[in-house]
């Protein structure tokens, strides 16, 4: 497929359903990702696919959260993504209605990816979650695992990332487009967010070959998919970012290669 600027960049629609990527609208094969933005009281049903798992991300605010008969009451306490506390999460097996019921202004990530239904539904805890540092000086940015490989997915991966202001992230460059000793391919959606908002960073896309080779400004609530390639990220002074990660691809397992010609900054 020949991919363009408009086809790998979503800026946000209107609330409350700002993103709705899917494998048809993007014309790859394992990755879907939704947003919803909230006010206090609203409410949104989803009906999930026979076909796909879903994890629930709830990035800003408090909600009431049922799947089927299963209820999960007053999850999230976050105000803000750049807050230095890990979300709470739901992970949600195919097959399922899911209705949310807002308890504050809340902001939800819904990241999906094929499954056949191996597992329950369950309440992913923030003391569950990982939390580390990656990288050094200017190319210093803060991991939380949502849904790692080493917790229980059919697909999925879910991580968030805050890149302070002025740094680097997904740097030095790599990719994850091809199954081979060394990688696995993997589909991945960035979803960006930017403090203060009216902010603004970068994000480059790009094969070694340069059959695909795209720059976008990247603003608040912007999604940019990332469906092979060398795929680097930069913020500016002043403003702090944040992205949530969904990967999914044939193989459960993350496993990238940095561009050659950039090998050196990981000496």
């Amino acid at each position: 497929m020949n991919y363009s600027q408009k086809n790998l960049h979503r800026k946000a629609a209107t609330e409350p359903l700002i993103q709705n990527v899917t494998p048809e609208n993007v014309g790859w094969r394992y990755v879907g990702f939704q947003a919803i933005v909230l006010k206090a009281g609203e409410s949104f049903k989803f009906e999930s696919l026979e076909t796909q798992e879903q994890c629930f991300t709830i990035l800003i605010g408090r909600i009431n959260l049922q799947v089927g008969e299963k209820c999960f009451t007053n999850l999230g306490d976050r105000k803000s993504v750049f807050e230095e506390k890990s979300p709470y999460a739901v992970y949600v097996p195919p097959k399922c209605v899911v209705k949310i019921k807002a308890l504050t202004d809340c902001e939800i990530a819904i990241s999906k990816a094929p499954a056949v239904g191996l597992y329950p539904v369950r309440l992913i805890l923030p003391n569950e979650m990982k939390r580390t540092v990656r990288g050094n000086g200017s190319n210093t940015r803060y991991i939380c695992d949502i849904l790692p490989e080493t917790a229980v997915a059919e697909s999925l991966l879910v991580v968030e990332v805050i890149t302070p202001a002025g740094n680097t992230s997904s740097y030095p460059p790599h990719k994850h487009d091809q199954n081979t000793s060394i990688e696995t391919l993997l589909e991945e959606t960035y979803y960006h967010r930017l403090n203060p908002k009216q902010g603004f960073a970068f994000q480059r896309i790009y094969t070694e070959d340069r059959t695909l080779d795209m720059t976008v400004t990247v603003e608040n609530q912007d999604v940019v998919l990332v469906p092979k390639g060398h795929h680097p990220v930069g913020t500016v002074h002043g403003y702090d970012l944040y992205y949530l990660n969904t990967m999914a691809g044939p193989e459960r397992h993350w496993a990238f290669v940095n561009d050659p010609k950039h090998e050196w900054l990981t000496k």
